[in-house]
Order: structure tokens, then sequence, then C-alpha cells
């Protein structure tokens, strides 16, 4: 398909530069089939779920992968996109055209890397020396990787350690936070609990590919890059039982989506998974694994809104996207929430 009919106008004003307060005090649309859109905020979502709905979390940890550094009397900066090893990951390298393998970067802090390989996508094997683990030097060196139409309007501060990080997050490795789950607080899990809601997590460890435009043309151009994901045999079980029973796997985010739907089968049948997944969801698509998607507002031309419109429809988004826009929705990472159900 052609990549420009997913383009729409979004006002800079409609970018959300902070979360909402409570989190769970964000605006949602309610976008299902054959219904009128309709207006709420996160914390009714107690009353537009059914009981013995289960909804999915990703509870992989955002770790500060932002470096910056120098080459020499070079500044180097570097996002950090995949882990390869325990000591070595792939990484989106800025000014790095005169980067050659072996040459050293100093982030600064007592952290160095070495840059070991160029991929064909223009990005680096960066190989951390020393005994620490990776993380925790990226404690000390690296920033919260906030998407660009954010960092590019302020600076990144200590407040976003704790706004960029989902209740949920348990396991170290995303470079970009699952934000659909950062509208969620114990007191809406409380009220799902007690609305017979159940919720289950797995791990997709979010890469900085996320935020890369879709630069072809046409979408069966485009390459997807790989992210690690797990789902655990006793999760995939539960899950199940729950859709043999009646309820509907509504996946939190478009990450937990993805990885549900790689490890699903034609059947509808859920599997344990382990490894990397690169799916890349457009209209056409027959959807395998879930029956609804809580997800905030996407960029125009972007893969995600790509995919909410393969679950939905693109004028039945086209239209969700306007009212939203019309109507003061806040998008993006930060911004408000939608809840989609074919």
């Amino acid at each position: 398909m052609r990549v420009d009919l997913f383009d729409f106008e979004l006002p800079p004003e409609n970018i959300a530069l902070r979360p909402a307060r409570p989190r769970d005090a964000a605006k949602l649309l309610h976008v299902a089939g054959g219904q009128p859109l309709s207006d709420h905020v996160v914390r009714d979502l107690p009353s537009l779920l059914r009981r013995g709905d289960v909804l999915v979390f990703n509870d992989t940890r955002v770790i500060p992968a932002q470096l910056e550094g120098r080459r020499g009397e070079a500044r180097v900066g570097a996002t950090l996109h995949k882990r390869l090893d325990l000591r070595r990951w792939q990484a989106f390298i800025r000014n790095g055209k005169r980067l050659r393998a072996d040459d050293v970067i100093d982030f600064g802090a007592g952290v160095s890397a070495t840059a070991e390989a160029r991929h064909a996508d223009g990005s680096w094997t960066l190989f951390f020396p020393g005994d620490e683990a990776v993380e925790v030097l990226l404690e000390r060196a690296g920033r919260m990787p906030l998407p660009p139409y954010i960092a590019g309007k302020r600076e990144t501060d200590a407040q976003d350690r704790q706004d960029y990080q989902t209740m949920f997050a348990q396991k170290d490795g995303a470079v970009a936070a699952p934000t659909a789950a950062l509208h969620f607080t114990p007191e809406l899990m409380a009220g799902l609990a007690d609305a017979g809601i159940a919720h289950e997590t797995l791990t997709l460890h979010v890469g900085a590919g996320t935020f890369l435009p879709v630069k072809a043309d046409d979408t069966a151009d485009h390459q997807m890059h790989a992210e690690w994901g797990r789902i655990e045999p006793e999760t995939a079980a539960r899950l199940n039982a729950a859709r043999a029973a009646g309820g509907r796997i509504i996946a939190v985010g478009t990450t937990s989506l993805r990885l549900l739907e790689s490890a699903a089968d034609e059947a509808r049948t859920i599997h344990p998974f382990e490894g990397d997944t690169a799916i890349f969801i457009t209209p056409g698509y027959r959807f395998k694994a879930i029956d609804g998607l809580m997800t905030n507002f996407h960029l125009p031309k972007s893969t995600l809104f790509m995919l909410v419109s393969a679950l939905m429809g693109l004028d039945t988004m086209q239209a969700a996207y306007a009212h939203a826009i019309a109507t003061g929705y806040r998008f993006y990472s930060y911004g408000d929430s939608s809840l989609l159900v074919p």
C-alpha cells in the first residue's frame, strides 16, 4: 500500500510534552466497530470492558539508553537499540559518518565503548569493556531515551526517570516505553479486578527502531527492525483458557499486540515464545491473537498508525484521529489513549 495513505496533519499543540496527572486522568477515545466514537477518561476502563476480558501488559523496563560522548575531538551521540550479548549493543549513532571500526567513544563518567562493526542500516555494534554490567554503566552515563518529538522541544530531566516508566516495568532492556501502559495506576488496577477483568504480562524489549520514519513510498518496501520478546508457557495457557471461556484478549499497547500476534497460529492459539520478532502489520492482516487494543495516538505515516488501521480500517482511524485532533486529545508517548475494539 502507498505510505502516503496513512498521512494526516497534526497541529504541534496536540503533542504532549508531559503525561496527565494522575496517570489515569488521561482522555480515552472508545472506537468500537459499528458504533459512534465516544469520549471517556482512562479510569472509565472497567465500564468499557467485560467481565472475563484479559488485559495484556508489557513488563519491559526502559533503560537510560541515550549516550553523549566524544571520539577524539568529535561529538558523538548513541541510542542503544538492541542487546546482542552481555557486553554488546546495537546502536544508532549521531554524527557517526567518520566513525571507523575499533574507534573508542568516551561517554564520560568512566564509561566508554568500542565501535566494532557497522550494519547495513547504518547502526553500529558497540562493545562496552569492563566488569560492571552495561545496565550499571548506563545508569551512570545515560539519559532516558525520550522520543525525538519530545526531546526536540525540551530537555530530558529527572522527572522523566519516573514518568517514562510503567507501573509494570520489571525487566531491563527497552529503549522506548510501552506507552499505553503509562496510564495505569494501582487504583485503576484494583477497579479492573473488582469488575472481573484479569491481566497478564509478557516481555518485549522495545527498540529505537520504533521512532524511525517509514522512508519507503510503499509499505512492501519497508524493513522493520527486530525486537526480542518472551511469552511464558503459563501465560499463553491462561490466555487461551480465558478466550475459550468467552473472554476477550485486549493488548495494552502495540508492543504487546505485536508479540502476541507473533506467537499465535492460524487457529488463534497463543503459544509460548522466546526470540526476535519483526512483524509488520498493515491493512489486510488477519488478527489471530487479540480481540482489541488500548493504545496512544501515533505519528502520521508510521508503522503503528498502519497497525491500528489494519485493526479498525483506515477510514475509521482517519475519522477517529480527526475527532481526537478537533477535540483536543494529546498525542504520542505522553499523550491520551484510545480503546479499539473491532
